[in-house]
């Protein structure tokens, strides 16, 4: 009996979708420009955190010795670097491979190459570099080597230079960047999510108006306030499952004319490759969020308007 009572509602509610296509077709609209919207902002997040990648790992403290450390105290140093649970890699340097860098650096510069070849000794030290899980952690890692870990087996420090105040206005910079897309992100999506809470909440109004003669009659015949009701639901839930079709379908292209102007940025990733091997999961997303939004905007209007 229950299983009937279903079949009815779900029946009801698909038959007033397709009652009012013009209205049905402005409401699916609205809500595929949100659901859009909000596709892009996870392709936009996708390639941003591609690209944000790439500039991470070209973000580093690099940590000069004195030309007498030893080399023990210096791989000492690196351990205990790589023990911190903010450090994500580090990188030791000897002063022979520092020497043999620079050279390859300034090959194309005669001018280097000679005045190195009139040294009788290497004048680079050994060096450090050091990769931290967030930009935002390159502050920990400097205090560290501020601190006494830095000390040599002698009690004296054996760090020449730290370039973290080089890069830290690169460090803060990208810091802000990724604090500030996230913020916007989640503030876009929450306006967005409101605009299609409130065109949906109004199409299913005008929909409990037109059918306000047809409700009389069924509460007449006794039927349940559920029963009254359902038909509504499913009418917001087929709102958002089509928007989330359509959308999914727009998308497409979008990811496909991204991708040949973002090719080469930061070595971002190819987006139309990453919607096509993630379709099945965006439109997933599109569709649960679709029902959502209808569900919620028709319960909504149910309860406001429809006096049962």
């Amino acid at each position: 009996m229950i299983l009937v009572k279903i079949k009815r509602v779900v029946k009801s509610g698909a038959s007033a979708f397709w009652r009012n296509p013009i209205v049905s077709l402005a409401a699916g609209l609205v809500m595929t420009v949100t659901l859009f919207m909000l596709g892009s902002l996870l392709l936009g997040s996708a390639l941003l955190d591609s690209s944000l990648s790439q500039i991470k790992d070209k973000v580093d403290v690099n940590v000069y010795f004195r030309l007498d450390a030893e080399e023990e105290d210096v791989l000492v140093l690196a351990e205990a670097l790589r023990g911190l649970p903010e450090v994500a890699s580090v990188e030791y340097v000897s002063r022979e491979q520092a020497l043999e860098n620079f050279k390859e650096r300034h090959k194309d510069n005669s001018l280097i190459v000679a005045s190195l070849e009139e040294l009788d000794d290497n004048p680079l030290g050994a060096a450090l570099n050091v990769k931290a899980r967030e930009p935002s952690q390159y502050v920990s890692v400097a205090n560290f080597l501020d601190e006494s870990a830095a000390l040599g087996s002698g009690g004296v420090s054996i760090i020449d230079k730290v370039n973290f105040n080089q890069n830290k206005v690169a460090i803060d910079k990208l810091s802000e960047i990724i604090s500030a897309v996230e913020r916007f992100g989640s503030f876009l999506i929450l306006i967005l999510a409101v605009i299609a809470l409130l065109v949906t909440f109004n199409t299913i109004r005008l929909a409990i108006y037109t059918a306000r003669d047809e409700v009389a009659v069924m509460k007449l015949v006794g039927a349940s306030n559920n029963y009254v009701s359902g038909p509504f639901l499913v009418t917001g839930a087929l709102y958002g499952a089509l928007s989330a079709v359509l959308s999914t379908i727009l998308l497409w292209p979008l990811a496909g004319w991204v991708s040949k102007t973002t090719g080469n940025f930061f070595g971002a990733i190819d987006l139309s490759s990453y919607f096509v091997s993630n379709l099945l999961q965006i439109f997933l997303l599109l569709l649960v969020a679709g029902i959502i939004l209808g569900t919620i905007s028709s319960i909504m209007a149910v309860r406001r308007y429809l006096k049962v």
